[in-house]
């Protein structure tokens, strides 16, 4: 995945870290907007690679349908999970049963991009909600928000440096 993929991932991080402060440290205000100033930097990097002359990063088209039908699929999972977290009464269980299925998405999109990296930050999402279903509230899910966010804005960083080194070698 190059800087579109950046963006995407950029944008979901600071989500997981903004509500990571709102519902486990039970922040409110500005202070939510914070995480968002790094959505932002990771953004405009990613802006000005895709801006950069050259084709970068571009999935087979065998791996594009895989990542779309992932994200419905994950999409459609947080719906269903997020559900049964809150009708279960267990709003604690939130984030890393969020961070569980954001982590299983990229299993598949790792194995049909024959890309390893996709591997190790499911991995690393499934290690945070590992973490979050064992610790007790309200540090578990502190855990798993807190890794999720720093494992997809890690993520985003390499994929928008990737795709810069890939069309500065064109």
């Amino acid at each position: 995945m190059g800087s579109w993929g950046a963006i995407i991932m950029g944008f979901f991080g600071a989500l997981f870290a903004s509500l990571t402060l709102h519902w486990q440290w039970q922040l409110t205000g500005a202070v939510l907007y914070l995480p968002f100033i790094m959505f932002v930097l990771i953004a405009l990097a990613a802006a000005y690679v895709i801006r950069m002359p050259g084709k970068g990063i571009v999935p087979s088209e065998g791996a594009s349908k895989t990542f779309v039908w992932s994200s419905v699929g994950e999409g459609v999972a947080l719906f269903l999970a997020a559900n049964v977290v809150v009708n279960l009464h267990r709003p604690d269980l939130l984030l890393p049963t969020m961070a569980l299925v954001v982590g299983l998405h990229f299993l598949p999109m790792a194995y049909a991009a024959s890309f390893r990296p996709f591997y190790v930050l499911g991995a690393g999402l499934i290690a945070g909600a590992a973490a979050g279903f064992v610790v007790a509230p309200p540090l578990g899910g502190g855990i798993a928000g807190a890794m999720a966010a720093l494992g997809l804005w890690i993520a985003a960083i390499v994929a928008s440096r990737r795709d810069w080194l890939v069309k500065r070698m064109a």
